[in-house]
């Protein structure tokens, strides 16, 4: 047990400073992201955008991170987190500025579809919170990282109103958001600088190809082409909640193009895939190389329902109090619904920790029970209920969800410790999926139908964890030099 204490405060040891500032570009990358969500009643005034363009702006923030997440993945582990997360970071504060200084909704609809970005900043910081720190430890690591970082999206609905009134005047949310990309821009800079992939004299282990995961059998090759698709069918799906018979973005030929370039993209990818699979799959794949793609599948499903569920809750709570109980005005709402964010803090350390100490299968079944129950309780929800009964509720229920987050990516890291970043990267990027799923089932049902059939695909998440097997033991890494080393992961 003592293996697994972090001393966040002994930042002469280097594992400890990496940690810090990674979670922080995570944090700065949150800010940039979410950083219109609290502007958006100024921006909608300044251009007097109708509710359906408004709608349209919050999709498409979240459109680019399905695919920018595999993309991040497959760079982060040839070029290594500490190129990719300074680019990213340096990158996105420049289209924040530009979507800071758009002088048309065209132009805001392009920055903040770009913008959907750096979203993937998460996964980079997976990859490097594994490198620095050992199996017993590495689950801890990572909720800090991701509970820390979600808190950006708290931490800008916080302060960036506050600071547009700073400045004043009706340009005033322009300098709050460009603040944040010039802020990102710099610390891009300070983090080439002062990161390193790996402590000294670790090697930094790459997939022998990129373009895909390597699977170690033909089974496991056609069950990740079968994983592929939710993620193109969610694409397609956003492209029709923008089609002239929803939102009215597009037009009825875009919508039909996006059909088709998702179809010709999955028939890339797929072929990409078997490039990177088929001479060594031939060969065959000596055991002790060997590791089961179920266990990336069950991730990808469990991440589905935690993150992707809090992103649409997080998206529609706010407004459901406000429907919910009379008397209630829209700060208030925000206010109460606020709790669900905030539990990040500590609910996505402590799932991690809980995983490094009672093992990642039984702590994420624990977990994902417990969101299912949390999720059943908020479907009894009525304007009948103690207000401050519902916000503890919620809160419980928020608990579950974050710590099922933290459990998922305190096992990512130890399933194949070079192909991380595209492990993390996919199941990040199920994460969104999950995201525009319940967000769609929304838009049929009530809140409360809607909170049970979270429930129900928890349930059948929590079947599939069964089938999870427990890192034990120690999984076999080449080296540059062609011998090999064995990592511990128990």
């Amino acid at each position: 047990m003592s293996q697994a204490k972090i001393n966040l405060l002994d930042l002469k040891d280097p594992k400890i400073k990496t940690l810090h500032i990674t979670w922080f570009a995570f944090f700065l990358s949150f800010v940039v992201w979410f950083s219109h969500a609290p502007m958006l009643a100024v921006i909608k005034e300044a251009f007097d955008l109708s509710a359906q363009q408004v709608k349209a702006l919050m999709i498409l923030n979240v459109a680019m991170t399905i695919p920018a997440r595999i993309l991040i993945g497959i760079l982060v582990d040839k070029f290594g987190p500490r190129h990719v997360y300074s680019g990213l970071l340096i990158l996105s504060g420049g289209i924040c500025l530009l979507f800071a200084s758009a002088n048309s909704y065209e132009q805001l609809a392009l920055f903040r579809f770009l913008l959907g970005f750096v979203g993937a900043g998460f996964v980079i910081g997976i990859r490097m919170v594994g490198e620095w720190f050992p199996a017993k430890q590495v689950g801890l690591a990572e909720g800090i990282y991701g509970g820390w970082g979600n808190f950006g999206s708290a931490a800008a609905a916080m302060s960036l109103p506050t600071i547009a009134l700073m400045f004043g005047g009706e340009n005033g949310w322009r300098y709050a958001l460009g603040l944040t990309g010039v802020i990102a821009s710099a610390y891009g800079v300070f983090y080439y600088f002062h990161a390193r992939n790996t402590p000294k004299g670790s090697t930094y282990f790459k997939p022998k190809k990129s373009g895909g995961l390597e699977v170690t059998s033909w089974r496991d090759f056609w069950f990740y082409l079968i994983m592929n698709i939710p993620m193109y069918i969610a694409l397609a799906v956003l492209a029709w909640k923008l089609s002239p018979s929803n939102l009215g973005l597009l037009t009825t030929s875009a919508v039909d193009l996006i059909y088709v370039g998702l179809v010709v993209l999955y028939v890339f990818q797929s072929y990409q895939i078997w490039k990177v699979n088929h001479e060594h799959l031939k060969q065959g794949v000596p055991e002790m190389q060997c590791y089961q793609f179920k266990q990336v599948a069950i991730l990808d499903w469990s991440y589905f329902v935690t993150f992707g569920s809090e992103l649409a809750v997080v998206s529609m709570l706010p407004l459901f109090f406000l429907e919910t109980f009379q008397g209630l005005d829209p700060v208030k709402a925000g206010l109460l619904a606020s709790g669900f964010a905030f539990m990040n803090l500590a609910a996505r350390p402590g799932g991690g920790w809980m995983s490094d100490r009672f093992g990642r299968r039984k702590t994420m079944m624990i977990l994902i029970a417990g969101l299912a129950a949390g999720y059943f309780l908020l479907s009894q929800i009525n304007g009948g209920w103690w207000i401050p009964l519902a916000v503890i509720a919620t809160m419980c229920c928020s608990f579950f969800v974050q710590a099922g987050e933290g459990a998922v990516f305190a096992m990512v890291p130890l399933v194949q410790r070079r192909m991380t970043g595209q492990i993390a990267g996919m199941a990040g990027a199920y994460g969104n999926v999950g995201g525009v799923t319940y967000l769609t089932i929304l838009s049929f049902v009530d809140y409360n139908t809607f909170f049970l059939l979270i429930a129900a695909s928890a349930g059948i998440v929590f079947l599939a964890v069964l089938f999870l097997k427990e890192p034990s033991g120690k999984i076999a890494e080449i080296l540059p030099d062609g011998t090999v080393e064995l990592i511990d992961v128990s």
